[in-house]
């Protein structure tokens, strides 16, 4: 499926202050402006057009757009962030996509963060996971059903969100981590395992062919590449110290 746009922030000096389990250390803020200004022209190569949205120092985490909505053709989901710390991003992010798109919203007491819905071509793999619970998840499913899409749960352990672990490339190819390759949900497609010491590859996306990945994981490098993909590797290492991926600085559609 192709994409015409994209809805990018850029991270506030505050950025440092967000929510973070990765032990990796303090992200360098200045470094991370660069990573994300090339995150922004590799989309924009692709021929993506970019929204993009002046810092938010309410919120630190709030380049990592994508966890607050859900977006296809026919609508937008509003999500209710599953950690309390960021609750208000979505409200700003709702008034940026209904320039675009009918929105439909997540109350309380659901919660989803959009890191944990994986659609499929057109079938969405909705995770449960400390940031989305049933309640968001059931709302979201039956929103997309409304609309036409079919939608699976998917119970996520040992990993933030789904797309942490698993990411649809193309043509029925999935990246995903080995130790979640077993999920039977996953069973029909053809898989490209990525190595536990790799998993933070595990969350690239597909832009009008090509690929999108952090730079740094030779192996599952090679592994895409042999599948005929072009790729584009960027460094990613200040926002993987905020638990973001490459996924997470984006709402595409």
């Amino acid at each position: 499926m192709s994409v015409s746009k994209a809805v990018v922030r850029i991270p506030p000096e505050n950025f440092s202050q967000g929510i973070t389990s990765s032990g990796l250390g303090k992200p360098d803020y200045a470094l991370a402006l660069k990573q994300h200004d090339d995150y922004c022209q590799a989309l924009k190569d692709f021929g993506v057009h970019l929204i993009i949205l002046e810092k938010d120092t309410e919120f630190p985490d709030s380049a990592f757009v994508e966890d607050t909505a859900v977006v296809n053709e026919k609508c937008a989901v509003i999500t209710r962030p599953g950690d309390t710390r960021r609750r208000g991003e979505e409200a700003k992010i709702k008034k940026v996509l209904s320039r675009y798109r009918n929105t439909e919203c997540i109350k309380e007491p659901g919660t989803v963060d959009g890191g944990d819905v994986l659609r499929i071509e057109n079938k969405y793999y909705i995770g449960l996971s400390q940031r989305t619970n049933r309640q968001g998840g059931e709302q979201l499913s039956k929103i997309l059903k409304k609309y036409g899409y079919d939608s699976v749960f998917i119970e996520v352990t040992n990993m933030l969100h789904l797309k942490s672990g698993v990411n649809y490339l193309d043509k029925g190819v999935i990246l995903i981590r080995k130790d979640i390759s077993l999920l039977s949900c996953f069973k029909t497609f053809h898989k490209i395992a990525v190595s536990p010491k790799e998993s933070y590859a595990a969350n690239c996306i597909l832009i009008n062919g090509s690929v999108l990945m952090p730079a740094g994981f030779p192996d599952t490098y090679k592994k895409i590449k042999s599948e005929g993909f072009n790729i584009r590797a960027l460094n990613m290492s200040e926002f993987e110290k905020m638990d973001g991926g490459v996924s997470c600085l984006s709402i595409r559609f």
